[in-house]
């Protein structure tokens, strides 16, 4: 179990690392910087190969990695006929596109993930109802377990996802419903009743619903190529939100802290991932390549996120940031990455012993 968790982490953080520097390192080359180093791991060098000016390698402590460009930092010492090549000579524009390029490269990474988990084909619930609620809106419209839902408002639906997505665009609006019973087809119109529910944060939330159960029948839905790839940028977009309000919802203490994982908790929901499967893998390798891309570009300093909230900010003022300010806000932002993987550290030893 543990052997299958190393295997399943290292395979994981490797790609979504590999990924995120590989944008780094792309759009440096494309802009004519030079790059020194692209490293997968942090700490001393381990293996690796040099060509031309880069050195390739592998360091020992596998949590992250970097791309070392040239002229970097301000005490880089540079040839001069390399000025024009050096980091810091570049216009900001570039400087932010290179940056950026990281999460990017990871958003990019969960669009092709998603795609091609759809175009090889997901598990789905059919829309088959299961039950009818008691006096509500489907049941005084006269719908039936073991009713099939065909069509919505003229459009033919095949899953459960379909069915929930119509009804929520509604907005309590009068919609028809075409329905399989045995033999026969009947058409129904319903307005689907404002309800009081529970969201994912545990907070009460309006939503549209009519008052039917799923079956629970699954179905493998195919997309083609391009609907994939679009389904694709979707899901990918949803996560994004999703990842976005999970952070707003920790800092206004919607969720609590003691739910982060780090590295420990990783490696368990991976090597629990391998063993369904390469799709369910590749999914969580999807999600977690879209948090990495988020957390990436919070305006933390050491973080991409804080290196842009200084371009941008040069960018707007034509002023380069006090090289004094941009070295203590990177000592403070060093110090509290270190005390959040401190703290998810803790989590992850505590959950342990906790099950």
């Amino acid at each position: 179990m543990i052997g299958i968790n190393i295997f399943a982490v290292v395979i994981l953080l490797g790609i979504l690392i590999f990924v995120h520097e590989l944008g780094h390192f792309l759009v440096a080359k494309l802009s004519g910087v030079g790059v020194l180093k692209f490293s997968l791991g942090f700490g001393p060098r381990l293996i690796g190969k040099k060509v031309g000016e880069t050195d390739y390698m592998i360091s020992a402590v596998p949590l992250g990695g970097y791309v070392k460009l040239l002229g970097e930092s301000e005490g880089d010492k540079i040839a001069p006929e390399d000025e024009k090549r050096s980091f810091l000579k570049q216009p900001v524009i570039k400087r932010i596109g290179i940056v950026a390029a990281g999460p990017f490269f990871n958003f990019l990474f969960a669009v092709l993930a998603f795609s091609f988990i759809y175009m090889i084909g997901i598990p789905a619930l059919t829309s088959d109802i299961g039950g009818v609620q008691k006096n509500s809106v489907a049941d005084k419209a006269g719908l039936k377990e073991n009713d099939k839902i065909i069509a919505m408002n003229g459009k033919e639906v095949a899953t459960w996802g379909d069915i929930a997505e119509i009804i929520t665009r509604s907005e309590g609006k009068e919609i028809s419903l075409r329905i399989s019973r045995g033999t026969e087809i009947k058409d129904v119109r319903l307005a689907p009743q404002l309800m009081k529910l529970k969201n994912i944060f545990g907070e009460d939330v309006d939503s549209y619903k009519i008052g039917v159960l799923s079956s629970q029948n699954t179905t493998t839905r195919r997309l083609n190529p391009i609907s994939a790839l679009w389904e694709g940028v979707q899901q990918t977009w949803a996560m994004t939100e999703l990842t976005i309000l999970s952070v707003i919802k920790l800092i206004e203490g919607v969720i609590s802290p003691s739910t982060l994982g780090g590295p420990i908790l990783i490696a368990q929901m991976a090597g629990a991932q391998v063993k369904k499967g390469i799709l369910p893998f590749v999914f969580f390798m999807a999600i977690l390549s879209v948090n990495l891309g988020v957390l990436n570009l919070l305006p933390v300093p050491v973080l991409d996120g804080g290196h842009l909230f200084f371009y941008v900010i040069e960018l707007v003022t034509r002023r380069e940031i006090n090289i004094k300010w941009r070295e203590w806000a990177q000592q403070v932002g060093f110090v509290l990455l270190i005390l959040l993987m401190l703290f998810v550290f803790y989590n992850d030893i505590m959950r342990i012993f906790s099950e």
